[in-house]
């Protein structure tokens, strides 16, 4: 009789463990489940106050400041992600924190190009979210380039560039007129052969579009295309042949120059607080 209350006892402090370890698990469970609510509630803030800030696909409806605007107009369809030629526009995920579901560009993994003449993201956009009111990509006003690191430039170390801008792994992608007006290829299957690198440059849609037009061969044969301001250029700095990329009025914050800078990190970054609009007003 008595080995069988031991069992019994046995068996009643085996339960009680488990009871223990369980209500151990519920208490664990439920700390993470409240952190990481609270993580995420601390990445809606911004959301709702509306400064947070990302790279945005061409016509959004903000300002270098405030996206209140394009994120309670957007309804997160995923339209502009899948007409983007490049397929350069994301949707937000939880842990980016700024407006879980809203499209935006990373661009140095995959800039927008303006593959797409006609801005077909905008298009597409069912809300106006993407300004239907522009038409061009010299219209669009996404940020503005920067150069942030300007020690690692190769045209300001009067250096050259041989071979993939950014390396044979690179899964980026752009339009190359000389091989496929239409259809862009992966920049590693691209390499470069540059005296002096000037791909920020040489890679600029604001500045393909220009030499397009002054050539007499505007994008799909419309003049409109035809940017009315310059976004980059490099200029002489001092006698060594160096030169230093400057960002002119046109730029839009396409974000290619960054996507194609063969330094990591890039040189040259896109600045989401500023647009030239904002710039012009700062001046003025």
């Amino acid at each position: 009789m008595s080995e069988e209350n031991d069992k019994i006892a046995k068996q009643g402090g085996v339960a009680a463990k488990r009871a223990v370890q369980s209500r151990r698990e519920f208490l664990r469970a439920t700390v993470l489940g409240g952190c990481a609510v609270g993580a995420s509630l601390l990445g809606f803030l911004p959301v709702v106050r509306g400064n947070a800030l990302a790279l945005r696909p061409p016509g959004a409806i903000k300002t270098p400041d405030d996206e209140q605007e394009f994120l309670a107009a957007c309804i997160k369809c995923g339209q502009c992600v899948q007409l983007c030629p490049v397929e350069a526009i994301q949707l937000a995920d939880l842990d980016k924190g700024f407006g879980i579901g809203a499209p935006y560009i990373d661009p140095r993994t995959q800039a927008c190009d303006f593959s797409c003449d006609g801005l077909q993201c905008v298009l597409a956009c069912p809300t106006g979210a993407l300004r239907h009111s522009i038409n061009y990509p010299a219209e669009s006003r996404m940020g503005f380039a920067r150069l942030a690191l300007p020690d690692k430039c190769l045209a300001l170390q009067g250096k050259g560039f041989k071979g993939q801008a950014r390396g044979p792994d690179y899964a980026g992608k752009l339009r190359y007129e000389e091989v496929d007006r239409w259809s862009p290829i992966p920049v590693a299957d691209y390499p470069y052969d540059l005296e002096l690198c000037d791909l920020c440059v040489r890679q600029c849609p604001i500045e393909i579009r220009i030499a397009q037009c002054a050539a007499g061969k505007p994008p799909s044969g419309d003049p409109n295309q035809c940017p009315p301001k310059k976004a980059i250029a490099l200029e002489p700095l001092g006698p060594n042949g160096a030169m230093m990329p400057v960002i002119k009025e046109g730029c839009v914050g396409c974000g290619v120059c960054e996507m194609i800078c063969p330094p990591q990190p890039p040189a040259i970054v896109i600045d989401i607080r500023q647009d030239a609009d904002n710039l012009q007003r700062g001046r003025s």
